[in-house]
């Protein structure tokens, strides 16, 4: 049995750091663990410019402890407004990596997002053009479809038909929760890629309800069966360029989630690379980790991969109740629990 896994540093691919002392107290456990990461732009008010975005950028700089590296990736937010012009500038900026989809209404802060696609036509060209690529939120928001049934509907009814229309746009189906999302991706044609979660590897939708409702185990798309669990696990360990590591890592204070409507998302970043080697070693497959982890994302988004090595242990680390986030607190994954692995 492996005791220790070193590899090069990783990326996180998917990231929420939402912003001002929530951003700063939940950036470090990113920046201990990953050299980069995309981060999210679903901000109130969202990350609709350029200029928005670089004001971002500078202030995740800012609250970057001085004994960490960290290069934050910046992504717009895509609206039906959006303008062929802005994604221009946002590829000469070089700072700015890709575009996010969120439907309108399918996850947090996703107000401001799209209620038809066909209405950002030219915005789809311009990134067809300058190679910009497209993050998408895979989900429709029909109340017609039922929620574990929204991924795959997104799929048929509006993925698919983009991709025949727009064939050389670069596309990342983000945190992928079903085995026809899986199909999907590996099956698309051209320049299509997917990131996993650590935590819809873990688990399947029986933690949600194991010894009653579990609000920080909801998360959008929501925990599915294990048929589809273990199709993300094979995916993740298969060595399949077109699937690498995506957190989804997605801070909200205590009162968010423990409430009558509580908010989706779980927090991983203080323990992500150590949850993903559990998930490769209870595989069998902990000598695949690297590639999934530190090189698939890099080379997708055409950017070089890191020089810097990391090393996990085979070593038990305590999660605590609850972390500090400005003036509240913060439930983490796995909360008065422990991982299987530790950082060195």
């Amino acid at each position: 049995m492996t005791d220790s896994v070193t590899l090069t540093r990783p990326d996180d691919w998917h990231l929420h750091l939402r912003d001002g002392p929530a951003m700063a107290a939940v950036l470090p456990h990113t920046a201990r663990r990953f050299a980069r990461a995309i981060v999210m732009p679903n901000l109130r008010p969202p990350i609709v410019t350029t200029e928005l975005a670089l004001a971002y950028r500078r202030r995740i700089l800012a609250a970057l402890p001085l004994e960490l590296s960290f290069e934050p990736l910046m992504t717009l937010y895509l609206t039906e407004s959006a303008s062929a012009e802005e994604i221009r500038r946002a590829k000469e900026s070089k700072l700015i990596q890709a575009v996010k989809w969120y439907p309108a209404g399918a996850t947090t802060h996703s107000e401001a997002g799209v209620s038809d696609i066909h209405r950002c036509q030219g915005v789809l060209e311009a990134m067809e053009e300058h190679g910009m690529p497209l993050l998408v939120h895979g989900e429709v928001t029909d109340p017609e479809v039922d929620v574990f049934d929204r991924e795959q509907v997104f799929l048929d009814r509006v993925l698919g038909p983009l991709l025949i229309r727009y064939p050389r746009l670069p596309v990342v189906l983000e945190h992928i929760t079903t085995r026809e999302g899986v199909e999907f991706v590996r099956s698309a044609p051209g320049q299509v890629a997917g990131t996993l979660t650590a935590h819809h590897l873990l688990l399947n939708r029986n933690a949600l309800f194991a010894g009653g409702l579990r609000p920080h185990l909801y998360c959008l798309p929501v925990l599915k069966r294990e048929l589809h669990r273990q199709a993300l696990l094979e995916a993740a360990i298969s060595g399949s360029p077109r699937f690498f590591l995506g957190t989804d890592s997605a801070p909200h204070p205590r009162s968010g989630k423990e409430s009558a409507c509580g908010c989706a998302g779980i927090f991983t970043a203080h323990a992500a690379l150590e949850l993903y080697a559990e998930a490769f070693a209870e595989a069998g497959a902990l000598q695949r980790l690297e590639a999934f982890a530190s090189f698939h994302g890099a080379d997708f988004y055409g950017l070089p991969r890191n020089r810097e090595r990391i090393t996990l242990v085979r070593e038990p680390q305590p999660v605590p109740a609850a972390f500090p986030m400005g003036d509240e607190t913060l439930v983490p994954f796995r909360a008065g629990q422990s991982t299987a692995w530790s950082l060195a």
